[in-house]
C-alpha cells in the first residue's frame, strides 16, 4: 500500500496493522484503505505516544480541531478514527473507544463541476496517445483514476450489442459492466493486444496517483482527472435523464452520490418553469379564474 515515510511505535503499527487486515477482508478497496490508514496514523504521529491506549478525548480534539483543515476531511478523520477505536476495543487493545465523543461532521455537500469543452478540447490537443486513451476512458466511460490504471486488455469484451468493459472497483472488490462506444473499443484495441493497457511496476501496471497526474497536467489549473468523470455523468444523464442507468454506470452504490456527480443547467431549470406554466391544475384558484376571465370575453 505504499510507502509509509515514518515509522510508529511498535503497539501503533500492531494495532494499525490489525485493523486494516479487518477492513480489508470486509471487501473495501485498497485505495480506502490507503486513506484510512493515512489519517489514524497522522492522529497517532502527531499525539507523539507508544500505544492507542494514551489516546484520551481531549487530545483527539485537540488534534483534529486543526485550522486550516477541510470540513470533508475533518468528516473522514472522524470515520476512521471511530471505526479504529472500534476495533481496538474488540480486540482488547484499549478498554474504552476515545473517540466515540467526537462531535459528528456533516460532509460537505460540493456541486459537480464537469469538464467544460473547451478543458476537454484543450487536453485532447496536448495529449499523446497513452494519455489520450486515459482520458476517453474518464470521460467516455466514467472511469475512476485507479479503474483506468489496472484496465487489462482481457477486460474488453463483446456482446450481441457491441462492445463492453468489465470494470473491477479496487483490488478484492466488486465489479461492474460499462457499455462503451465502438470508437472507444477501436481505441483499446489500438493501443495494445494483451496485458495491461498502461504497464508500470505496482503489479504490473501504473499507480492510480501517476494516472491522475498524467492526465491532470494537460488540464488547466484547478482542473483535475476526476473533473471527467463528473463530466461523463452529466452528459449521460442529459442525453438519457435515467439517473439509475447513470448510477449504475458510475458504479455508486447510492443515487445520492450520483446525483453530485451531475450538473444541472439553465436550459434544465429554464424547463421546469415551463412544464410547470404549461401544465395547468385544476385545483389551482389562479388557473381556474384566468380561465373563468377568458371564457367570460369570448
Amino acid at each position: 500500500m505504499g510507502r509509509r515515510g515514518y515509522t510508529l511505535p511498535s503497539q501503533w503499527e500492531r494495532a494499525i496493522g490489525g485493523w486494516l487486515d479487518w477492513l480489508r477482508l470486509q471487501g473495501l478497496r485498497e485505495t480506502t484503505l490507503k486513506t484510512r490508514r493515512s489519517q489514524v496514523r497522522a492522529v497517532a504521529r502527531r499525539s507523539q505516544t507508544t500505544c492507542p491506549s494514551e489516546i484520551d478525548l481531549g487530545i483527539l480534539v485537540r488534534l483534529c480541531s486543526r485550522p486550516g483543515v477541510s470540513v470533508d476531511h475533518r468528516h473522514g478523520q472522524r470515520a476512521a478514527l471511530t471505526g479504529f477505536y472500534r476495533w481496538c476495543v474488540d480486540n482488547d487493545v484499549v478498554s474504552a473507544s476515545p473517540a466515540t465523543k467526537l462531535p459528528k461532521v456533516k460532509s460537505s455537500q460540493p456541486r459537480p463541476r464537469p469538464a467544460p469543452d473547451a478543458v476537454w478540447v484543450e487536453l485532447l490537443a496536448k495529449a499523446a496517445p497513452r494519455e489520450r486513451l486515459m482520458s476517453l476512458l474518464a470521460c467516455e466511460a466514467g472511469l475512476r483514476r485507479a479503474e483506468v490504471a489496472g484496465l487489462h486488455f482481457d477486460d474488453l469484451v463483446r456482446d450481441q450489442d457491441g462492445y463492453l468493459l468489465i470494470v473491477r472497483e479496487g483490488k478484492g472488490g466488486k465489479q461492474r459492466v460499462v457499455p462503451i462506444t465502438m470508437r472507444l473499443a477501436s481505441q483499446v484495441r489500438g493501443h495494445c493486444r494483451g496485458g495491461y493497457l498502461f504497464p508500470g511496476q505496482i503489479d504490473g501496471h501504473l499507480s492510480p496517483d501517476r494516472v491522475g497526474r498524467l492526465v491532470s497536467k494537460l488540464m488547466p489549473p484547478g482542473w483535475t482527472m476526476h473533473k471527467l468523470r463528473h463530466r461523463y455523468a452529466t452528459r449521460g444523464f442529459n442525453g438519457t435523464h435515467n439517473l439509475l442507468a447513470v448510477q449504475e454506470a458510475l458504479g455508486h452504490s447510492s443515487v445520492a452520490t450520483t446525483q453530485r456527480y451531475t450538473a444541472v443547467t439553465l436550459v434544465d431549470v429554464r424547463a421546469v418553469s415551463e412544464a410547470a406554466a404549461s401544465a395547468p391544475c385544476k385545483d389551482d384558484p389562479h388557473h381556474v379564474l384566468i380561465l373563468g376571465t377568458k371564457k367570460a370575453t369570448t
